[in-house]
C-alpha cells in the first residue's frame, strides 16, 4: 500500500470521529431547554406534580402582590399630593396589567420558559439567562428580606419592644423557612387564602380606626407642585413596588393545568389591587393627613396599631413565603434540570430543596438586618429591580415575540409605538 493510499484510509477512518466531535459540540452549544417543550415536562405518574393549579391561583397572586406595598401608599399620597398620587397608582396599575398580559402571551408562545431567566435565555442566549436569573433571585431575596423586617416591626409594635429586633427578625426567618418547605404552589396557595383575608382585615381595621380618631382629617394637599425630584421619586418607587409581583408570574403560569387561564387570574388580581390601593390610600391619607406613617398601620392609635399588626402577621409571613418559594424553585429547577429529581421524594430531592430554602432565608435575614429601615428597603427594591421586571423587561419580551412583524400593518405599528413609549417610561422611572 502506497503512502497516499494509507493517508486516504486514515482520513476515511477519522471521519466518524470528527462527526462525533462535531455532534458533541453541537449538543453543548444547544440551549439548556428544548424549544416548545413544557418547562416541567410530562408529570404523568410523578410523585410530585407541579401543574395542579387552576385559574383561581389569582389568590396566590393577590397574596404575593398585595402585601407590603400597600402599607407605603398613603404616605406616597402625602408627598405627591392627593390627585397626582391617585393618578400614579391608577396609571402604573394599568401599565402593570398590560405588561402582565404580555408575560402571559410570551409564556404561551414559549412554553419552555419557567422563569424570567428562561425568557432571558430565549431572547439573548446564555448571557441573557444569567443576567435575568441574577436579577430575579435578587429581587425575590430582597422582598423576602423586607417581609422578615416587617415581621420584626410588627412584633416590636405588638410587644412594645419586648425583645431585641434582631430576635424578632430571626424568629420571622425561621417561620418563613418552615412555611416555605412545600414545593408546589398548590400547597402554598392554601395558606394564601389566609394571607388575603389577613391584609384586608389589617388595613381595614387601621383605616376605620384612623377615620374614627381623625388625627388630622381634611388637611390634605390636592396637588403639591413644589416637590423636589429626589423627594418625589421615592413615593413613585413605592407605588411601583406595589406592582412588582411580575417576577413570579411565569412561575405561577407554569403550574397552571391550563396556562391560558393565567389571563383570568391576572385581570382579577390586578383589578382588585388597583381598586384596593386607591381606596385605602385615599381614605387613610384623608383622615391622617400629613401625619400618615409608613407602614400605614402605624397611623392608627396605639391599641388599633397593635390589632392591625396582629391581623397583618399572616400576610407578612405568607407573602414573603410565596416570593421565597419562587426563588428557591428557580434554583432547585436549575440544579436538577434535565433530571427527574424534582418530581421525586427521596433524600436527594428533599435534602437539596431544604438546603436551598435554608440558604435563601438566611440571606433574606442578613439583608433585613443590614437595611433596618422599611421605607429605604422598599425604595431600594423598587429602584433596583421593580421597574425592570414589571415595566421594562416585559416590553423587551413583546418586541422579541413580534420581531419581523412590528410594522406589518397599522395595528402593529401603533402597538410598536405604544410599547416603545412604555419602555421609555420604564427607563425614565
Amino acid at each position: 500500500m502506497t503512502d497516499t493510499e494509507q493517508e486516504r484510509k486514515n482520513e476515511r477512518s477519522s471521519e466518524p470521529e470528527l462527526q462525533q466531535l462535531n455532534s458533541s459540540s453541537d449538543i453543548e452549544a444547544q440551549p439548556s431547554f428544548t424549544a416548545n417543550e413544557d418547562a416541567l415536562g410530562n408529570e404523568e405518574g410523578a410523585e410530585i406534580q407541579y401543574k395542579t393549579c387552576k385559574w383561581h391561583t389569582s389568590v396566590l397572586m393577590i397574596a404575593e402582590n398585595i402585601s407590603l406595598g400597600v402599607l407605603a401608599l398613603p404616605q406616597a399620597l402625602a408627598i405627591l399630593g392627593f390627585v397626582p398620587g391617585l393618578l400614579c397608582i391608577c396609571f402604573l396599575g394599568i401599565i402593570a396589567t398590560y405588561t402582565g398580559w404580555i408575560i402571559g402571551e410570551f409564556k404561551l408562545a414559549y412554553p419552555q420558559a419557567q422563569s424570567f431567566a428562561d425568557c432571558g435565555e430565549i431572547i439573548a442566549g446564555p448571557i441573557g439567562r444569567e443576567v435575568a436569573a441574577m436579577g430575579s433571585i435578587l429581587i425575590l431575596v430582597f422582598v423576602s428580606g423586607a417581609h422578615v423586617l416587617t415581621f420584626a416591626v410588627a412584633m416590636d409594635a405588638l410587644t412594645d419592644h419586648g425583645a431585641c429586633t434582631m430576635v424578632f427578625s430571626f424568629v420571622g426567618m425561621i417561620i418563613c423557612f418552615i412555611l416555605g418547605l412545600p414545593r408546589t404552589f398548590k400547597n402554598v396557595s392554601i395558606s394564601s387564602l389566609v394571607s388575603c383575608v389577613s391584609i384586608i382585615a389589617a388595613v381595614f381595621i387601621a383605616m376605620i380606626s384612623i377615620a374614627i380618631d381623625k388625627p388630622d382629617a381634611g388637611h390634605i394637599v390636592a396637588v403639591r407642585p413644589d416637590v423636589p425630584f429626589v423627594k418625589g421619586l421615592a413615593p413613585v418607587l413605592n407605588i411601583v413596588l406595589a406592582y412588582t409581583g411580575h417576577v413570579a408570574f411565569i412561575s405561577f403560569q407554569s403550574e397552571l393545568r391550563d396556562p391560558r387561564e393565567f389571563k383570568k387570574a391576572l385581570l382579577l388580581e390586578q383589578g382588585i389591587a388597583i381598586m384596593f390601593y386607591m381606596l385605602i390610600s385615599a381614605v387613610i391619607y384623608y383622615y391622617a393627613g400629613p401625619l400618615v406613617t409608613s407602614p400605614a398601620l402605624g397611623s392608627a392609635n396605639k391599641l388599633f396599631t397593635k390589632i392591625a399588626f396582629g391581623f397583618a402577621i399572616p400576610t407578612i409571613l405568607i407573602a414573603g413565603v410565596v416570593n421565597g418559594n419562587v426563588a428557591c424553585k428557580y434554583i432547585y429547577m436549575r440544579v436538577w434540570k434535565n433530571t427527574n429529581v424534582v418530581h421525586q421524594t427521596n433524600v436527594k430531592s428533599l435534602g437539596s430543596w431544604v438546603a436551598i430554602c435554608a440558604g435563601l432565608w438566611v440571606l433574606a435575614w442578613i439583608l433585613a438586618e443590614s437595611i433596618p429601615s422599611f421605607n429605604v428597603l422598599l425604595g431600594l427594591i423598587a429602584a433596583l429591580f421593580g421597574v425592570w421586571f414589571s415595566y421594562t423587561f416585559p416590553i423587551i419580551m413583546w418586541f422579541y415575540q413580534h420581531k419581523g412583524a412590528l410594522f406589518k400593518d397599522k395595528r402593529m405599528t401603533m402597538l410598536s409605538a405604544l410599547n416603545g413609549a412604555l419602555f421609555c417610561i420604564g427607563i425614565a422611572i
